[in-house]
This record gives structure tokens, C-alpha cells and sequence, in this order.
């Protein structure tokens, strides 16, 4: 475990190259042991800081690069470790190639929890990085050095919740601790499987951001739950389709109680009561997301020619009499 710190101030203007963006920041890139999950999570006073910074692939490892940061370290990082080469060696491979090196603060870790993290020694100040047992934090232009062991403390303190959500803690911790001395603007949080994805487009767990937004670390907090949700929303649909019915309540129960407000989560919820024959406990439901917007009336008339409504002519009359 290494703790690096610098206090050097960048004295050559505003960029060491004009097409790298400033994505003076502070980020997490981290593991979980027991699930194999990867996932870097990330905060700025920058716009769209996730498509600089935050780079993923399920079965392979993340990579955080920020500071005057080279987005090309973030898909050749995961190339490099794709091949087998581990975290540290990927790093240091890049890191010697890379001529704006003193201006960087870039994080890997792979597959197997092999990480390492490097902070360029004209980062501007407050800037450093701690290196743990899979998980690495690093920060840079911070109002001050608490912020690195602010999400160091949160990270290890919060082994019992879910990577994503541990990682939103850490990220908590450093504004907590004065964050970025400019401000907030844009966060993001990628979260792959450790083992790899049948399809690209099946690669991301959880892919999340906030581009621009008064409070970024609240807002990505509000969508993971959100995201949690519809997991469960998915999930009771499929115990549906599978006729488990009990698991079915169950998820969409979990779902409610996490947007109780949500109209559509109900009135996916009555769709698939009806469709298994549960009208009677179908219809309070509709009548209740009825009553607050009409136009779930007229969604629930067009579904029957998709197939996604199957009611006899009478059980769809008494939905829409409703």
C-alpha cells in the first residue's frame, strides 16, 4: 500500500496540450473481492467528466486517467491488460511512452485485483494517490490532503454494501473532505463483471453519469437507485414470464418501495397481473395509475395488438372502464 503525494504547481498556463482535456478530479477505481466486480467511479468541476476519465471491459480491468488527461490510456490500459500483461506492468508500459507523464494522474486495475496508480509530479496541487488491497484512490487540484484519506476511510469502512454503492461512499467522503477546490459539476460510475461480457453490448453492469448538474455526487447517487429499481423491475418480470409468481411480487415490491411515486413501475406491475390471470388484484392497481395520468388508459388500449397485453374482451373492458 503506497500513499504519494505532490505539491507542485503546473506554472506553464491552462494545458500541456490543448486537445487534452482538464480533467483535474478526484476518482476510485476499485474490485470486489467476492464478485469479481470492477468499477471506477469518478467526480469533476469539468463537463462530461465520465467520457474522459472512467474507461471499463467486463473480464479485463478499469482504468481512471485524469489530471491534463490522455483519454488514449484508458482503451490502451484495457488493450494491454486484455493481452495478459497485469495492472502495474500496463501502467508503467504507458506511462514510460507517454511524454506528458509529469502532467498525468492515471489509475489501472485488472481482472485479478492487481493495481497501481500514478501521479505526475506537476499535477497541481493538493494531488496524490493511495493504493490498496483492489482499489486504488487518487486525486488531484483538492482544497486540501484530507481528501485522499477521507476515501480511503469510506472505502474499506463500507465493505458490507454492493461495489457501486461503496464506491458512491468514497466518492461522498471526498467532497465531504473539500473535494475539488473549484467545485462540482459532472460525476460518473461504470461498474463490469469479472468475467467477460457474451456480447458488447451486454459489457457494462451499471453505466452512469451526470454531465452537468449543481449537485453530480447526489444525482448519481438518485440514478444508482434507480438503476437498482429497474433491476428489480426486470427481474419480477422475468419470474413472470417464468411463472414464479411469488418472486415476481417480491421484485416488484422491492421496486415500489424504492419509488413508491413511480407510475410506470405500477403499471408494468398490473400488466403483468393481468397477463397472469390475476385481474382482480390487477385492476386497484390500474385504477390507481389511471387516476393519476390518463394516458396510461390509452397506453394499455394499444398494447393487446403487441402481444404485451392478453386479456379477454371482457377483462379489457373492465381495465378501460376503470
Amino acid at each position: 500500500m503506497v500513499l504519494m503525494t505532490f505539491g507542485g504547481f503546473l506554472s506553464s498556463g491552462q494545458a500541456f496540450r490543448t486537445e487534452e482535456p482538464l480533467a483535474h478530479t478526484y476518482s476510485i477505481v476499485a474490485r470486489d473481492a467476492e464478485t469479481g466486480e470492477m468499477a471506477v467511479g469518478v467526480q469533476s468541476h469539468w463537463f462530461s467528466v465520465g467520457t474522459v476519465v472512467s474507461w471499463a471491459k467486463s473480464g479485463v480491468g478499469v482504468v481512471a486517467t485524469q489530471s491534463f488527461s490522455n483519454p488514449a490510456l484508458g482503451p490502451d490500459g484495457l488493450a494491454l491488460m486484455e493481452e495478459g500483461m497485469e495492472a502495474p506492468a500496463a501502467l508503467n508500459n504507458l506511462m514510460e511512452e507517454d511524454e506528458g507523464r509529469d502532467f498525468r494522474q492515471v489509475a489501472f486495475l485488472d481482472v485479478n485485483g492487481n493495481v497501481d496508480a500514478f501521479t505526475g509530479n506537476k499535477c497541481i496541487e493538493w494531488a496524490g494517490h493511495y493504493v490498496g488491497a483492489n482499489f486504488s484512490v487518487q486525486a488531484n487540484m483538492m482544497l486540501s490532503d484530507r481528501v485522499i484519506p477521507a476515501m480511503r476511510e469510506a472505502f474499506e469502512g463500507n465493505a458490507h454494501l454492493p461495489l457501486a454503492e461503496r464506491v458512491v461512499e468514497a466518492l461522498k467522503a471526498a467532497e465531504a473532505a473539500g473535494g475539488d477546490i473549484r467545485g462540482r459539476q459532472s460525476a460518473a460510475l461504470l461498474v463490469v463483471s469479472g468475467k467477460r461480457a457474451a456480447h458488447p453490448s451486454q459489457d457494462k453492469l451499471v453505466d452512469l453519469r451526470v454531465d452537468d448538474h449543481t449537485a453530480p455526487l447526489e444525482e448519481l447517487e438518485r440514478l444508482l437507485k434507480v438503476h437498482r429499481a429497474y433491476t428489480h423491475m426486470n427481474k419480477g418480470d422475468l419470474a413472470m414470464e417464468l411463472g414464479d409468481m411469488q418472486k415476481a411480487m417480491d421484485e416488484y415490491a422491492k421496486a415500489e418501495h424504492m419509488f413508491p411515486d413511480n407510475l410506470e413501475m405500477k403499471f408494468w406491475k398490473a400488466i403483468g397481473l393481468a397477463n397472469s390471470g390475476k385481474i382482480n388484484e390487477a385492476l386497484p392497481v390500474f385504477r390507481e395509475v389511471f387516476r393519476k395520468d390518463p394516458n396510461w388508459k390509452e397506453l394499455t388500449r394499444r398494447l393487446p395488438p403487441s402481444g404485451l397485453l392478453n386479456l379477454s374482451e371482457e377483462g379489457l373492458k373492465a381495465v378501460l372502464d376503470l
